[in-house]
C-alpha cells in the first residue's frame, strides 16, 4: 500500500471510530443504548438497514460469485420487497405496539420460557456467524491491498468496531451506518467507472461475459437439487421473513424510529436501495471476469492469492481485491479499502449491539429484574466486549474454510434461520398451537435441520445423503417446524373436541 492510500484509509478509520465515540454522551441509559430513545428519523434508520445488508459479504462475496459463476445469487436481492411489504403490514405494528425491545419476548408469552431461550440461542449463533464471515471478507480485501497478515486484520477490525459500539450504543451504530453505506456505494460506482472506461473498455468486457452466460440468473427448471432461480428465490423469501420478522437487528431498528410510520418507511428505503447497489456489485464481478480474460496472465495471480490463505476453491473472492491492489490510481485504493472496511463495520456493529441487548433483556433480566440502570449498563458493555471477542475468534477460524464467503454465510445462517422462523410463524398464524404442538414441531424440525446440514458430509452413507441444494435447508426446516406444529395442534384440538 502506497503512502497516499494508507493516509486515506487511516483517516477514514479514525474519523468513523471518533464519530461513533462522539455519541457516548447520548448513550448513558439502557433505553438510549438499545433504542436511541426512539427519536431517530426514518431515513437514517432506513440507510442503517441498507448498511446492515451491505456488508463485506456483498462487497467481496457478490463480485466473487459473479466472477466465478453468474448472477444466480442476485435473485436473493429481488425478494427484499416481499419481505418489506409483509413486515410493514404486520411485523412493524406488532413490535411497535408491544413496547418490548426484545424480538423474543412474545414467544415466551406464547409458548413458555423454553421458546425464548431456544430462539435467543439460534439468534446469537446467527450473529456469531455473521460477524465471523464479515470480518473474513474485509480481511481478504485488506490483505490483497496491504499485504498485512489476514488474521491480524481480523483482530484489528474486531477491536475497532467493538470500541465505538461499546461507547456509542445503537445511535452510534445507526449514524455511522449512514456514512458507511454512502462511502460503500461511492466505492462501487468508482470501480464500475474504471472498468467501463478502462482498457479494455466496457463493451469488450460485456461481450466476453455475455459469451460465457455470466448474466444468467440460473436455471428456471423446477430442480431443487442445485442452486436454480427458484431455489434462491425460495431461500431469499424465507431468509428475509426471518430478517424482518424475528431478527433482533431489525426489530431493534423499528423501536429507534420516532414513529410507526417512520419505521415502515425505513424498511422500504433499506430494501429498495439495496437492490440496485447489490446489482452493482454483481456487475463488478462480471466486468472483472471480462477484464481478467483480457489479462489472462493475471488470473494465475488471483488463484495464487487465494491459495496463500487457504481459499483456493473460492478464488473469485479475490478478483476485486486483486484489482484494487494492482489497477487503481493512488488514493483510490485507500478509498476502496475504506469502503470495504465500511461494509464490515456497518454490519458488525449492529450484531454486537443487538447481541448485547439480547444478553441483557433475555438472559440477565430473567434472573435479576430489580437491577439498577447502572448495573444493566455494565451488562450491556460487558456483553458487547464478549460478543466482539467471540465474533473475532470465529472469523479467524473461518480463514481455514475454502468456500466462497457468501456461500459460507448463507449455509450457516440458513441453519439457524430455519430453526427460528418456523416457530415464529406457528405462533403468529395458528391460534390453536399450544406448548405441546410447538415443542413437537421444534424437535422434529431441528432434527431434520441437523440431518440436512450434515447429510452432505463425505463420511455420510449415500442412502442417507440430503439430495437437495443446501439453500433448501432453511425452507424445509421452517416448513417442518410450522407444519408439524400445526398438525399436532389440529389433532389435539379435535381430540379435545371429541372428549367434550
Amino acid at each position: 500500500m502506497n503512502s497516499v492510500d494508507a493516509i486515506v484509509l487511516f483517516l477514514y478509520i479514525a474519523a468513523v471510530v471518533g464519530f461513533g465515540c462522539w455519541f457516548a454522551k447520548r448513550s448513558k441509559t439502557t433505553g438510549e443504548f438499545m433504542a436511541a430513545g426512539g427519536r431517530l428519523p426514518g431515513w437514517a434508520v432506513g440507510l442503517s438497514l441498507f448498511g446492515t445488508f451491505l456488508s463485506s459479504n456483498t462487497f467481496i462475496g457478490n463480485p466473487g460469485k459473479a466472477f466465478a459463476d453468474n448472477w444466480n445469487f442476485f435473485v436473493f436481492s429481488l425478494t427484499l420487497p416481499i419481505g418489506a411489504w409483509i413486515a410493514a403490514k404486520w411485523f412493524v405494528p406488532f413490535y411497535r405496539r408491544s413496547g418490548e425491545i426484545s424480538a423474543y419476548d412474545h414467544l415466551e408469552h406464547r409458548f413458555g420460557p423454553w421458546a425464548r431461550i431456544y430462539t435467543v440461542i439460534c439468534y446469537l449463533l446467527t450473529q456469531i456467524s455473521r460477524s465471523g464471515t464479515i470480518m473474513l471478507g474485509v480481511s481478504i480485501g485488506m490483505h490483497a491491498v496491504t499485504g498485512w497478515d489476514i488474521r491480524l486484520i481480523i483482530l484489528a477490525t474486531g477491536i475497532l468496531v467493538t470500541i465505538y459500539t461499546l461507547v456509542g450504543g445503537i445511535e452510534a451504530v445507526i449514524w455511522t451506518d449512514v456514512i458507511q453505506s454512502l462511502v460503500l456505494t461511492v466505492g462501487a460506482i468508482v470501480v464500475i467507472g474504471l472498468l467501463l472506461f478502462g482498457d479494455p473498455g466496457g463493451g469488450d468486457l460485456f461481450a466476453t461475459a455475455k459469451a460465457e452466460d455470466k448474466f444468467s440468473l440460473g436455471s428456471f427448471s423446477l430442480d431443487f437439487t442445485q442452486s436454480t432461480f427458484w431455489a434462491v428465490l425460495l431461500f431469499g423469501i424465507f431468509i428475509n421473513l426471518t430478517n424482518f420478522g424475528i431478527d433482533q437487528n431489525y426489530i431493534q431498528r423499528y423501536h429507534t424510529a420516532k414513529s410507526e410510520a417512520a419505521a415502515k418507511r425505513s424498511l422500504w428505503l433499506g430494501a429498495l436501495v439495496y437492490i440496485p447497489v447489490s446489482a452493482m456489485f454483481f456487475l463488478i464481478g462480471t466486468l472483472l471476469y471480462g477484464f481478467y480474460e483480457a489479462h489472462s496472465s493475471e488470473m494465475a495471480a488471483i488463484q495464487g492469492m487465494a491459495g496463500e490463505v487457504g481459499k483456493a476453491d473460492a478464488y473469485g473472492d479475490f478478483a476485486l481485491p486483486h484489482f484494487m491492489a494492482n489497477h487503481l490510481p493512488a488514493g483510490l485504493g485507500g478509498l476502496l479499502v475504506a469502503a470495504l472496511f465500511a461494509a464490515a463495520m456497518s454490519t458488525i456493529d449492529t450484531s454486537l449491539n443487538s447481541s448485547a441487548t439480547i444478553t441483557l433483556r433475555d438472559i440477565f433480566r430473567k434472573t435479576s429484574r430489580e437491577a439498577s440502570d447502572a448495573v444493566q449498563m455494565k451488562i450491556l458493555h460487558g456483553a458487547t466486549i464478549f460478543w466482539g471477542v467471540v465474533g473475532t475468534s470465529v472469523a479467524i477460524a473461518l480463514t481455514y474454510d475454502s468456500r466462497n464467503i457468501l456461500q459460507i454465510w448463507w449455509d450457516l445462517s440458513g441453519v439457524f434461520a430455519g430453526a427460528m422462523l418456523g416457530l415464529f410463524l406457528l405462533g403468529i398464524i395458528s391460534k390453536k398451537a399450544d406448548n405441546a404442538a410447538a415443542v413437537t414441531g421444534v424437535i422434529v424440525g431441528v432434527t431434520a435441520i441437523f440431518w440436512m446440514s450434515f447429510a452432505k458430509a463425505p463420511w455420510m452413507p449415500e442412502v442417507l445423503r440430503f439430495p437437495l441444494a443446501s439453500l433448501m435447508v432453511t425452507v424445509i426446516g421452517t416448513l417442518t417446524i410450522f407444519l408439524v406444529g400445526l398438525l399436532v395442534a389440529t389433532l389435539r384440538s379435535r381430540g379435545g373436541a371429541s372428549q367434550a
